[in-house]
């Protein structure tokens, strides 16, 4: 057997640069890259193979490990997991920090590789700076925290153990189903000793992404519960999209008049002016898509994990027969609800039920009905995004300025707060990569990062990062990244001082406010009830490199906007938002628990109407 002798590191660094994901005959290298931030624990290792022979592998230098993962995690979404970015750190806090980004890519089901530095495997120097010593074993440190948030967990003690370890991480990072943050911890010295590798590990190699249909009897019988149902509603979810089967679900939904519906990870899938694209669905949803769920006597589910803000806390399905039928090529998320699950590629088993469907003469419906529902809640959104003359700007209002500046091949980035929310109900993409808001972990301090990443991903594109103050505070130093690496976003930054959204949702729940807005502490009360503080948020993203503009009016706004066209470097506008007029719900609901016991009237009063909606609640078994 013909060998390289290599460090683990380099070995690693190596493999990797030879990685390719191969779906519909086209290829692509897996990663485009690696981000780091060196110490102690990696920077002789991972850190010296990158200098040495990373020179097919791109590396970047993040400012936080939390932010570089929520950036490979949002371009591996805008690219529809077929592409990634890995992420190095050192050991103790470098390695603690990617756990968050971790979580977050193994909830949304989107691959990022994580190599962080690890304690000594000859354990001859411990303790160890940033070690943590756990006194019921010596094999424990801090990135067994990793196993729970990764769909691959593995740690090489061992040379010989990468050639083993490497081809796992991928087979997990590849596959759809299955697929979610891979950690694989590297203990520094490992790092560093070399090992006769085969020269066949670093070989071309790769990995093709099927498109596997479900069984002839699931698609039989979820055909029949189709062909019969008289008020069917499709929900479609962020698994449409990464099977680009827009088109197929377009001409699915026409030919046979059944109303689209969107999640968050879903929305762009059909434009918002499809005929039969009915909007969003669930606790944020819309009233059109709200009111046909409610009535649905048979729901088609493609590619969503039906999370509770999609369901409506399960209240969204008030059909007493209702019928659930799951398209997804991960078989937990296909069975859930009860439903006839149909386990496979989007967009090759919307293309068998099309052909089973045609085939039996199924019936089309009248798109009258849903032309009239979409209609009065095009009206709603418009009267919600309309600025009104000599009145302070609202979140809404902003929204709609923005989606109005923006081109149909623009992306609207968002995480977390009430601006998801709001986006989701007005926000009106024409492309399936459109709108790219990260819910299923709705994650603070996304927003700027993963707005990064979707640059990275197709850098033709504007980016529109959308970010609430609170969030911003949290995370906002990858702006410096995206300056030095010349990637240009549009920062609208909405200051509602503090955490505007909790508080609303502490106030509908019948309590007062408190601690969630940013306003100094009152000696007499002892309590952050005193004056708003002032954060000069346009200085701040000016020190760092950006360029900035405010802005307090409509007209502002819009100029601002343009001008932000014109800039080659990252651009923040700061809106100060006066106004807390926020928008309503629509006939969704959220299980958010109330008080059970309390002396304040209002809570009691609260905890009727959280009765009134759990009374709505059902299983689906």
């Amino acid at each position: 057997m013909t060998t390289i002798r290599l460090t683990v590191a380099q070995a690693i660094v190596r493999y990797l640069a030879t990685q390719y994901t191969e779906r519909d005959g086209e290829q692509q290298r897996f990663f485009a890259g690696m981000f780091g931030i060196f110490g102690h624990g990696n920077v002789t290792g991972i850190g010296q193979a990158l200098e040495e022979v990373g020179d097919d592998l791109t590396f970047y230098r993040p400012q936080n490990e939390q932010a570089m993962v929520h950036t490979a995690a949002a371009y591996a979404k805008a690219k529809n997991r077929l592409q990634t970015l890995a992420c190095t750190s050192s050991v103790g806090p470098g390695a603690t920090n990617m756990i968050t980004g971790a979580a977050l890519a193994t909830v949304n089901r989107l691959p990022v590789l994580l190599l962080p530095g690890d304690t000594f495997a000859n354990r001859v120097p411990h303790p160890v700076l940033q070690q943590l010593e756990y006194t019921l074993g010596q094999d424990v440190s801090v990135n067994d925290a990793f196993r729970p948030v990764s769909k691959y967990w593995d740690r090489i003690s061992r040379p010989e153990q990468v050639i083993a370890s490497l081809p796992e991480a991928m087979r997990v990072l590849t596959d759809p189903a299955e697929t979610g943050a891979v950690t694989l911890a590297l203990p520094e010295d490992v790092q560093t000793e070399a090992f006769d590798f085969p020269a066949s590990l670093f070989e071309k190699r790769v990995w093709k992404v099927r498109r596997p249909l479900p069984v002839e009897e699931d698609l039989v019988e979820a055909a029949e519960l189709l062909r019969s149902a008289r008020n069917p509603l499709i929900v479609a979810g962020g698994g449409v999209i990464y099977s680009e089967a827009s088109a197929a679900l377009d001409g699915f939904a026409s030919e046979f008049g059944i109303p689209v519906s969107e999640t968050q990870a879903g929305k762009g899938v059909l434009p918002w002016n499809h005929p039969w694209n009915v909007g969003p669905i669930g606790a944020a949803g819309g009233l059109a898509a709200n009111r046909i769920a409610r009535d649905a006597e048979l729901v088609l589910a493609i590619g969503t994990r039906l999370a509770d803000f999609t369901t409506s806390s399960k209240t969204a399905f008030q059909h007493p027969d209702v019928k659930i039928v799951s398209i997804n090529v991960g078989s937990m998320d296909a069975h859930k609800l009860g439903a006839t699950p149909l386990v496979g590629d989007a967009r090759a088993t919307i293309e068998a039920l099309e052909n089973r469907l045609r085939a039996s003469n199924a019936p089309t419906r009248d798109v009258t009905p849903v032309a009239a529902l979409k209609s009065e809640w095009a009206a709603a959104v418009d009267d919600l995004i309309r600025p009104r003359a000599g009145e302070s700007l609202t979140q809404p209002q902003v929204i709609g300025l923005v989606n109005e500046a923006s081109s149909p091949e623009d992306v609207v980035v968002c995480a977390a707060g009430g601006m998801p929310g709001d986006l989701l109900k007005l926000w009106r993409p024409l492309t399936p990569k459109g709108y790219h808001v990260e819910y299923g972990y709705s994650c603070m301090g996304y927003e700027i990062a993963g707005g990064l990443g979707v640059k990275m991903a197709d850098p033709g594109r504007e980016v529109y990062v959308m970010v609430g103050d609170g969030s911003y505070l949290m995370l906002h130093t990858e702006i410096v990244t995206s300056i030095q690496e010349g990637y240009k976003l549009t920062i609208v930054l909405v200051d509602n001082g503090g955490f505007r959204c909790i508080r609303e949702l502490q106030t509908q729940s019948g309590s007062p406010a408190f601690g969630n807005e940013l306003r100094y502490r009152d000696e007499a009360t002892n309590r952050l009830d005193g004056p708003t503080v002032q954060v000069d948020f346009a200085r701040n993203a000016e020190s760092l490199g950006a360029k900035a503009y405010t802005a307090t009016t409509a007209v502002e706004l819009g100029n601002a906007l343009s001008a932000a066209k014109t800039e080659t470097i990252t651009t923040v506008i700061y809106v100060p938002i006066e106004s807390q007029e926020r928008v309503r719900g629509f006939e969704g609901w959220w299980d958010v628990p109330i008080a059970e016991v309390s002396d304040e009237p209002d809570v009691n009063a609260a905890r009727v109407e959280y009765d009134a909606g759990r009374a709505k609640q059902r299983w689906f078994t």
